[in-house]
């Protein structure tokens, strides 16, 4: 027998279909260039309140000088990017080098298209919902167009013929490999629950609940993963200055920087869109406002608000960790990944399919199935605790710190002199020697010695200093 529920939200999604099916072509372009614009316009804000927000957080000014507040910088930075010198290595395989950042930038503005921003809407007399494309899998659509703009920096790193650019492309690579695992995984658990995989669908689905709370583990993983993702502090490891210079773009200048700058920061807006989406019931406004005359604020243009407030608190978590916590170590970063969200990642997703399975088939409610998990989660930090530490057994070997660097020798002697040392007092003595000579022998034999000196003094630093 099919669920009631799910079949109504199938037929909500449907309408939304038919709903976008019927909009004309000027209203498709509309929303085209709209959602296209979101990106760019998004990126000249953000970088303002990036800057704005740290200088804050370092007790430091941020922009203050072009325009009132500072707050046209961007608008200078993006007027002085296409004007500045365009430099292309030697090495450089020049077409790869030129595709390499458009295909990071595009995906990243078609990423937008499958999000949906707000219900359905009247648009100069036409009937339609805030979004442009509706589809049954939006998930894997989204997925596929972050995955395609990790190709781009793959191959800036390889096309540019440097050692420092290939080692952050390889490193991005391993990096969204890793990540994205365990994002998937994360968005496997909402996709059970929302027994769909339409964006649209899951923010229905969200109308009892939003999953941040009910799927709490899914959210944790897919925030870690969302800053792995976009390459942003403190997982940089793709472009992290310190070793790398600036990693994958170290040889792009121009307009071509430019785009991988707007390529990061679309990123970040979509991510936040999706975790939106995914967990924070997307359009719908927050508990104490949906209530608010049988949900008017969840009709018309108001979800715009809603919207965008979340989003804006996911951008600001981005800024908050940049300004807060260190570069990791890559060696860190891949442990955190393969180690900690893809394992957790499996256990939570094989929790949620049991509690599923026995919620349909043995009608458990919701308060049963948390007291047992409170219970078992007891149990298990119980047997933790009683399990007996593990001895390590003595031997020789010599200690080592975290990162596997050997310490000094405990018996240690540091010695009393150096080569150099040895060779400076060599030659202090030669030249006592040969003053004690002069001294004491005939001329004709002082001037022989001093001129034997003079030999031994030309050679005796060469001597030394190797």
């Amino acid at each position: 027998m099919s669920d009631p529920l799910f079949l109504a939200q199938a037929q909500d999604a449907a309408s939304r279909a038919e709903l976008l099916a019927d909009d004309p072509w000027w209203l498709i372009l509309l929303k085209a260039v709209v959602i296209l614009l979101i990106g760019p316009v998004m990126t000249v804000f953000l970088i303002v309140w990036e800057r704005k927000a740290m200088g804050r957080m370092q007790n430091r000014p941020g922009p203050n000088r072009v325009g009132p507040g500072g707050y046209f910088q961007s608008v200078a930075d993006a007027i002085k990017l296409p004007f500045k010198e365009q430099v292309i290595p030697d090495s450089a395989d020049r077409k790869v080098y030129f595709l390499a950042p458009v295909m990071s930038a595009v995906p990243a503005l078609i990423g937008l298209g499958a999000i949906p921003f707000g219900p359905q809407v009247s648009i100069f007399g036409e009937q339609t919902v805030l979004q442009l494309v509706e589809l049954p899998v939006s998930v894997l659509l989204i997925l596929a167009t972050s995955a395609i703009g990790v190709y781009g920096i793959v191959l800036a790193g390889w096309s540019s013929g440097s050692p420092y650019p290939l080692l952050g492309g390889l490193r991005s690579t391993a990096q969204v490999i890793s990540y994205e695992i365990a994002m998937g995984l994360a968005i496997l658990g909402v996709a059970l629950y929302a027994q769909s995989l339409s964006l649209s669908e899951i923010v229905d689905a969200q109308q009892g609940g939003w999953y941040f709370y009910l799927l709490p583990a899914s959210f944790l993983i897919f925030l870690v993963s969302m800053v792995g993702e976009t390459n942003r502090a403190p997982f940089d490891l793709p472009e992290a200055e310190s070793e790398l210079v600036g990693g994958f773009h170290t040889e792009y200048s121009s307009m071509k920087f430019a785009m991988f700058f707007l390529a990061e920061y679309v990123n970040m807006v979509i991510v936040s869109a999706f975790c939106t989406t995914l967990f924070l019931g997307g359009w719908r406004a927050p508990w104490p406002l949906s209530t608010i005359g049988d949900g008017v604020l969840n009709t018309g243009f108001w979800p715009l608000l809603w919207f965008f407030a979340k989003v804006f608190l996911l951008l600001f978590g981005f800024i908050w960790l940049r300004g807060t916590l260190p570069r990791f170590r890559y060696d860190q970063f891949m442990k955190l990944g393969w180690k900690v969200l893809i394992p957790g990642g499996l256990i939570w997703f094989v929790l949620i399919a049991g509690i599923r399975a026995i919620r349909t088939d043995a009608e458990v409610t919701t308060g049963q199935i948390l007291i047992i998990g409170g219970i078992t989660i007891v149990v298990l930090v119980l047997l933790t605790l009683l399990l007996p530490e593990k001895r390590l057994p003595d031997d020789d070997s010599v200690p080592v710190t975290g990162s596997d660097y050997p310490l000094p020798p405990l018996d240690l002697k540091v010695p009393d002199t150096t080569p150099r040392r040895k060779a400076l007092k060599a030659k202090e003595r030669a030249a006592r020697r040969e003053t004690a000579a002069v001294g004491a022998g005939p001329r004709q034999e002082v001037g022989d010695d001093t001129t034997a000196g003079g030999d031994s003094e030309k050679e005796g630093p060469d001597h030394g200093t190797v």
